[in-house]
C-alpha cells in the first residue's frame, strides 16, 4: 500500500451511497492521481454528481472508503475537505447576487482565516491577472453578470484558495459555446500547471478533450473507464455520449 506521499489525490473504494431508502451509488471505485484530470460522465440520474458530492463529504457513504492523499477524512465534514486543499465549483455557480464581484471572489478566502488582508489583496491581484476581464468588473454586482461571466467568477473564487484539487460540477451547463471554450481554456491552463481536477460534465466531447482519464456511470454503477482517447474511440461511448461522432 503506498504511503501518503505517493498516494493518489482522490480514491473512492467500493462506495455505496443512499438517499433515504434509495441507493444512488453501487460499489463505485474511482482514482484520481496527483496532477491528473479525470471526468465522471453519464446521463441524468447516473450518479455522477453524487460521486462528486461524496468526495466533498456532502453525501455520506454507507459503505466503502473515501481517501484524500491516502488518508480518510478526520471528521467526515466538508470543512475538513476544504482544509485539505480541495476547492469546488458547484453546478449553478452559487453567486451571491447582491454582492460585488470582488466580495464573491473573496468568499473563497473563508478557508484561509489566518491570512492577513494584505496577503488577500495580493492574491486578488493574482486572480485578476488570471482573469484580466475582472479588473473592470470587481465593483459590479454579481447578479448583473451573464451565466458565463458568473462561471468565471466562481472559478476565480476557487483559484483564490490556491487549491491542490479542483472539483467542478457541470462547467459547461447553460453556457454559450464561446464561454464554454473560455472555461475549458482556463481549466487546460491550470491542468498544465499541475492542478488535480475531478469534473462531472454533461458535454463528454469537451471533457474528453481535456482530461487524462474518465469514468462512465449509469444508474449508480461504473460501467466503463479508461483513458480519454480510448473512450473517444469506443463506439458505445460515441453513440451514447458523443452524438455518434468522436470528432
Amino acid at each position: 500500500m503506498p504511503g501518503a506521499a505517493e498516494a493518489p489525490a482522490i480514491e473512492l473504494k467500493n462506495v455505496d451511497v443512499f438517499y433515504g431508502a434509495v441507493q444512488a451509488l453501487f460499489g463505485v471505485s474511482i482514482t484520481v492521481g496527483r496532477g491528473e484530470a479525470v471526468a465522471v460522465l453519464g446521463g441524468n440520474a447516473s450518479g455522477k454528481s453524487t460521486t462528486l458530492k461524496t468526495v466533498l463529504q456532502l453525501a455520506k457513504p454507507r459503505d466503502g472508503e473515501v481517501l484524500l492523499f491516502g488518508q480518510a477524512s478526520k471528521n467526515g465534514t466538508t470543512a475538513d475537505v476544504i482544509d485539505r486543499g480541495i476547492a469546488s465549483i458547484p453546478e449553478g455557480r452559487r453567486m451571491f447576487a447582491a454582492l460585488t464581484v470582488r466580495d464573491n471572489i473573496l468568499m473563497g478566502a473563508y478557508a484561509r482565516r489566518e491570512v492577513a488582508r494584505a496577503v488577500l489583496d495580493r492574491d486578488l491581484e493574482m486572480v485578476v491577472a488570471e482573469f484580466p476581464w475582472l479588473a473592470e468588473r470587481l465593483d459590479q454586482l454579481a447578479g448583473t453578470l451573464s451565466g458565463g461571466e458568473q462561471q468565471m467568477v466562481a472559478m476565480a473564487r476557487a483559484w483564490l484558495r490556491k487549491p491542490q484539487i479542483l472539483c467542478i460540477d457541470e462547467p459547461s451547463m447553460g453556457l454559450s459555446p464561446l464561454m464554454v471554450d473560455r472555461v475549458y481554456d482556463v481549466l487546460a491552463r491550470w491542468k498544465s500547471q499541475g492542478l488535480t481536477i475531478l469534473m462531472v460534465e454533461q458535454s463528454a466531447n469537451k471533457a474528453l478533450e481535456l482530461v487524462d482519464r474518465a469514468y462512465v456511470l449509469r444508474n449508480g454503477l461504473v460501467i466503463m473507464e479508461g483513458r480519454a482517447e480510448e473512450l473517444r474511440a469506443n463506439p458505445a461511448v460515441r453513440e451514447a455520449y458523443l452524438g455518434g461522432d468522436a470528432t
